[in-house]
């Protein structure tokens, strides 16, 4: 068998492949879903600016949107008044009638240029809504990855150790970008949704108290049905973040060691290794997919229910003369549909969110994963070694039942060359991590020129001599 460090951890070649050995750490701990919410809330006040300035917009648009289908209701019930002469006055906007010298073509066309002036303000504000939402957006993935790179730099060697490599990548990739959703993609939109349900509803109420109550019968079972699925995703949503670290590990792996992979013609063996951690993803997302694909249309299926109501109840309306045709029942069934859409947001919503939390926790792991090994605040400078280097009984080991060195005690003058030779894991990389404070010992202690290495600066004590490993 042939051996090698890789990464800061052991790989090996034998009868199975390419392995890599277990690291050391325990599991990582688990966070409420309670914490992790309050965590990505403060984090969206700290935008709370510009997501105002969105939400602001998003409200204009809603306006825009009853105004657009208030002016077409009144120009039904007017062409409708017009062609039955039934003498029926539709009830205009604000009470602001056409004068009475105009003719039909000029009401009809006067409103027909309102309603285009309405669609193309509406138009270009969500062209800035757009624009100042993936602005934002942006600026947020930009900042949580360089909080994860900067805290990754500070981090001693244990996190490593501890964890693989190809996890601290997805979570700085896509684990960092699905916790910026969630505030552009859950708590604008979910506001946005609160505010035009809002709006629409007291809209329904103040047309027709009864016929409102009657098409929304269905909405409890909505809110059921969006508290089910949240509950059955969000294990799912983490699992799959798990796995996806497996992939990017079995490809890093296998780059590295491509030389040790077709020194030993294990190409075939590595590749359904590769394929096997694909179709363990594409199975649970399949799966997710299902759960998704389910549970929409059956929301679809209830919201459409409430449109057959509609239609029924409100026909019976319009021929009773106790609501009009356009201004009524066209401008309800469209506010009913757009309720449906709203609704249908909520469930794009509640998947946002499980797979922000999901996310949020592997983010936040890293972010709050104490910096073991830093400078004192009484930490001496040191620019150069004028005496020597000590190892005064020094004991240490990646893990605690494992020791790689034990009362180990040495002494180099300034100025003296010292060769260490010893077979592979017999610690001669371990005592130069020690003395530039890769770790910190377990028991005893490295000094230079008589002080600990504890109590001088960190990036002196590194600066002061270099490392070429085996690797490089």
């Amino acid at each position: 068998m042939r051996g090698f460090r890789e990464g800061g951890s052991a790989v090996s070649v034998g009868t199975g492949g390419i392995q890599k050995a277990e690291k050391s750490g325990g599991e990582p701990r688990k966070v409420s879903s309670a914490t992790l919410l309050r965590r990505l809330l403060a984090l969206a006040l700290e935008y709370r600016r510009p997501c105002v300035m969105v939400v602001l917009m998003q409200t204009v648009l809603v306006a825009l949107s009853l105004s657009t289908l208030g002016l077409t209701g009144v120009g039904i019930d007017y062409l409708s008044s017009q062609v039955l002469n039934n003498g029926e006055t539709p009830h205009w906007p604000f009470g602001i009638a056409p004068p009475a010298s105009w003719s039909p073509v000029q009401v009809i066309v006067v409103l027909s240029l309102t309603i285009l002036a309405v669609a193309m303000l509406t138009a270009g504000l969500k062209y800035l809504a757009a624009v100042a939402s993936g602005a934002l957006s942006q600026h947020i993935l930009i900042r949580l990855r360089t909080e994860i790179y900067a805290k990754l730099q500070r981090l001693g060697f244990q996190f490593y150790d501890s964890g693989e490599s190809s996890s601290i990548i997805n979570r700085a990739a896509g684990d960092a970008n699905n916790v910026r959703n969630f505030v552009d993609g859950v708590i604008i939109r979910l506001i946005t949704v609160f505010l035009t349900l809002t709006v629409f509803l007291a809209y329904m109420f103040r047309m027709h108290v009864e016929l409102t109550l009657a098409c929304l019968a269905t909405t409890p079972l909505l809110w059921a049905g969006a508290v089910v699925f949240s509950r059955m995703v969000q294990p799912a949503y983490r699992r799959a973040s798990e796995l996806g670290d497996v992939m990017i590990r079995t490809l890093v792996e296998n780059l590295q060691g491509i030389q040790v992979v077709k020194g030993f013609a294990r190409e075939s063996e590595q590749a359904d290794k590769f394929r096997a951690a694909n179709h363990d993803i594409r199975d649970l997302k399949t799966s997710i997919f299902f759960r998704i694909s389910t549970f929409q249309p059956a929301m679809g299926l209830l919201t459409q229910a409430n449109m057959l109501v509609l239609i029924g109840y409100g026909g019976v309306l319009v021929i009773r003369g106790e609501l009009a045709l356009g201004a009524g029942l066209f401008v309800f069934a469209n506010l009913l549909h757009e309720f449906a859409n709203q609704v249908a947001h909520i469930t794009n919503i509640v998947n946002s969110i499980q797979s922000s939390l999901a996310s949020a926790e592997r983010v936040f792991e890293v972010l709050d994963e104490p910096i073991r090994i830093q400078s004192s605040p009484a930490a001496s400078r040191i620019s150069a070694v004028h005496q020597g280097i000590e190892f005064d009984n020094v004991s240490f080991g990646y893990s605690p039942e494992k020791q790689v060195i034990r009362n180990v005690s040495l002494r180099i003058n300034a100025g003296d060359c010292v060769g260490i030779t010893g077979p592979t894991g017999a610690g001669k990389s371990t005592l130069l991590s020690l003395l530039k404070r890769f770790y910190d010992v377990e028991s005893g202690r490295i000094l230079i020129d008589g002080t600990d290495v504890r109590d001088l600066n960190l990036s002196d004590v590194r600066r002061l001599m270099g490392i070429v490993f085996q690797e490089s």
